[in-house]
């Protein structure tokens, strides 16, 4: 067994059993390699983000927490090819672009053969002209999003002019390449459209933001007819259909 698949195997191995916890030695014994093998590889899990973790003294070991992770998922070829460029071709400036980064490289990690081949073939055949970016500023918005937080912005808009605006954030929007924060602007006491390239400061706060929708704060604008990405589709909840009572 490769290194890589090594890995992957201690991933499913913890998350079998979690939230007990399993003991170096009981893992080199499992995959019939050394104690420091196995410690090497479970330090460069921690490394890279996966949610393992060790308790040191009698009864202790290592797990991992089982919701803060996925299964394997078993791409074709074609399909692990897809992802790893369009991850690692992600702008810089976009959001969640880290996250997409080190998703693309655990993707290209775990390939091997024709699928790993036919993905380094298609990774020569593009390029990207690097954009201006703040990665503070993406960080703070993401924040903001995700935490559903007031945001501080310092913003420039297309004619030049330069204001400070509270902001409760309700989504993004792409559009011809470019990226906008759409939020309840407490300046103009309206939805606003804020680019991410053209905020030259973003300051995440701890106030909570109220619940604003997306579709409701585009209405009568430009991006009115935005819909929602088919691959998102998936990950959103779908209503619930009442069920009528049995008579």
């Amino acid at each position: 067994m490769n290194r890589t698949a090594r890995l992957y195997a201690l991933v499913e191995e913890l998350r079998a059993v979690a939230p007990r916890p399993l003991t170096v030695a009981a893992l080199a014994a499992r995959f019939e390699v050394s104690t420091r093998t196995v410690q090497r590889d479970l330090q460069a899990l921690m490394d890279t983000g996966v949610p393992v973790r060790t308790t040191p003294g009698r009864g202790g070991g290592w797990s991992i927490d089982p919701a803060m992770t996925l299964p394997p998922i078993h791409f074709t070829a074609e399909e692990a090819s897809a992802l790893a460029v369009a991850l690692a071709a992600t702008d810089t400036f976009a959001p969640y672009a880290g996250a997409a980064r080190t998703a693309a490289q655990k993707i290209a990690a775990s390939m091997t053969g024709p699928a790993s081949a036919a993905a380094q073939q298609l990774a020569t055949r593009i390029v990207a002209l690097p954009a201006s970016s703040d990665a503070t500023v993406r960080t703070a918005v993401e924040q903001a999003l995700t935490t559903n937080t007031v945001l501080r912005l310092s913003y420039t808009d297309a004619t030049g002019h330069e204001s400070n605006r509270m902001v409760e954030p309700a989504g993004l929007l792409t559009a011809d390449g470019r990226w906008y924060l759409i939020a309840w602007c407490r300046t103009r006491q309206a939805g606003r459209g804020f680019r991410l390239d053209r905020i030259t400061a973003a300051t995440p706060t701890t106030e909570q933001a109220r619940p604003h929708d997306l579709t409701e704060l585009l209405r009568g604008s430009a991006a009115a007819d935005a819909v929602q990405p088919t691959t998102l589709v998936p990950l959103t909840p779908r209503p619930e259909i009442p069920i009528a009572p049995l008579r």
